[in-house]
C-alpha cells in the first residue's frame, strides 16, 4: 500500500488506491481490501476476518472514522521506506500492516517520520498514536510504552565482503572491531557490556558509531568507516542483497526480544482493540500474506502478547 505525502501538513495521507481499498475492506471484506495479496488463503480466513472486524468496529466504535498518526523511522527496507519509485509515499510491511490493522478497526493513519530514538518519546508527547516501525519491545522500553508483538526477532550480523575481521557475533571477536549502530537499538549496550570481557582478555574494547538509520549504518561498513552492523536479520539480508560484491552476514544472533506495536501506557481500550484486531488478520491469515509480499520468513510470525513494564 502506497501513501501520499500531504504537504501543506508533511504528514502522509492516504492515496486514492488506499481510499478504494478501504471500501472495498468496508464493502466486500478483509480478503478483497488487500488486494491481490490475499489471494490463496483458505476460504475460511477471507470469511472470518471481516465478521471479526466488524464486531470489533462495534466493540470499539470510538476509533471509526479517525484518522491516527503512526510515529515511523522510515529507513529500513522491508519494513518501512520511502517509496524509491515515489519519494511522497512510504512502502513496506509495517506500513501494510498498520493499514490492514486500520481498516479492520474502521481509523486510517497518517504518519511522522522522525529519527528511531524518537519514536517513543514522539508517542509520550502525544505527537503520535501508535508506533509500528519494527522496534523490539524489551522491558526497558515498555517503561514509555506498552508492546503489542508480532514478530520474531533474529539479529545478523552485517560485514565488509569476506568478513575480514572475523567476527562472529556478539562476542570477544568484536574487541577492537568499530560496530555502526542507530542511537536507542538494544545491540549497543550489548556491545557495550564487551569493554570487561576485552579488557580482561588483553584486547581493546569495541568502539561503536552511532546513526540515526539503517542506510547510515550500512554506508558506514561501505566506506570502510565501520567493521559490521548487528540488526534484524532481514535488514542484514537485504543490505547483502544490495550490495553482494561489497557485503557479507557473517552470522545470525538469536536476542531475547519480539517486534512489537507501540501503543500509549494505560490507554487500555486502545492496546485492547489493537491487539484483538492484530489476533484477527493473524488468525485470518493476512498477516502471513503480508510476510510472504515483504519476503519475511513465515517462522518469525509470533502469536501477539503483550510486553509491559514490570
Amino acid at each position: 500500500m502506497a501513501h501520499a505525502l500531504d504537504t501543506r501538513t508533511g504528514r502522509r495521507r492516504l492515496s486514492a488506491v488506499s481510499h478504494l481499498r478501504a471500501a472495498l475492506f468496508s464493502t466486500l471484506g478483509l480478503g478483497l481490501a488487500m488486494g491481490g495479496v490475499t489471494a490463496g488463503l483458505p476460504e475460511a480466513a477471507h470469511a472470518a476476518a471481516p465478521e471479526a472486524c466488524a464486531a470489533l468496529q462495534a466493540k470499539y466504535p470510538d476509533l471509526k472514522g479517525k484518522t491516527l498518526v503512526n510515529a515511523i523511522n522510515p529507513h529500513t527496507p522491508g519494513y518501512e521506506t520511502i517509496d524509491p519509485s515515489d519519494p511522497t509515499k512510504y512502502i513496506g510491511f509495517d506500513i501494510d500492516l498498520g493499514e490492514a490493522i486500520g481498516d479492520c478497526l474502521g481509523f486510517k493513519l497518517t504518519y511522522k517520520a522522525v529519527t528511531f530514538a524518537s519514536l517513543l518519546t514522539t508517542l509520550q508527547a502525544g505527537q503520535a498514536d501508535i508506533v509500528i516501525s519494527d522496534i523490539y519491545a524489551t522491558k526497558e522500553r515498555a517503561k514509555a510504552a506498552d508492546f503489542i508483538t508480532y514478530l520474531k526477532v533474529y539479529d545478523g550480523v552485517l560485514v565488509a565482503k569476506g568478513n575480514p575481521k572475523k567476527i562472529t557475533g556478539i562476542d570477544l571477536s568484536l574487541c577492537g572491531a568499530v560496530a555502526a549502530e542507530n542511537t536507542g537499538y538494544v545491540e549497543v549496550p550489548l556491545i557495550q557490556a564487551l569493554e570487561a570481557e576485552c579488557k580482561k582478555a588483553g584486547k581493546p574494547a569495541p568502539e561503536i558509531l552511532l546513526f540515526d538509520n539503517n542506510a547510515n549504518c550500512i554506508q558506514a561498513i561501505l566506506a570502510g568507516r565501520a567493521d559490521t552492523y548487528i540488526n534484524d536479520v532481514n535488514t542484514v539480508d537485504g543490505a547483502v542483497k544490495a550490495y553482494p560484491d561489497k557485503l557479507d552476514k557473517a552470522t545470525a544472533v538469536t536476542l531475547p526480544y519480539s517486534v512489537g506495536i507501540a501503543v500509549p501506557r494505560n490507554n487500555l481500550a486502545f492496546r485492547d482493540a489493537v491487539m484483538a484486531a492484530l489476533s484477527a488478520l493473524q488468525q485470518a491469515g493476512v498477516q502471513a500474506e503480508l510476510m510472504k509480499k515483504w519476503n519475511l520468513p513465515a517462522d518469525q510470525l509470533e502469536t501477539p502478547k503483550l510486553v509491559l513494564a514490570d
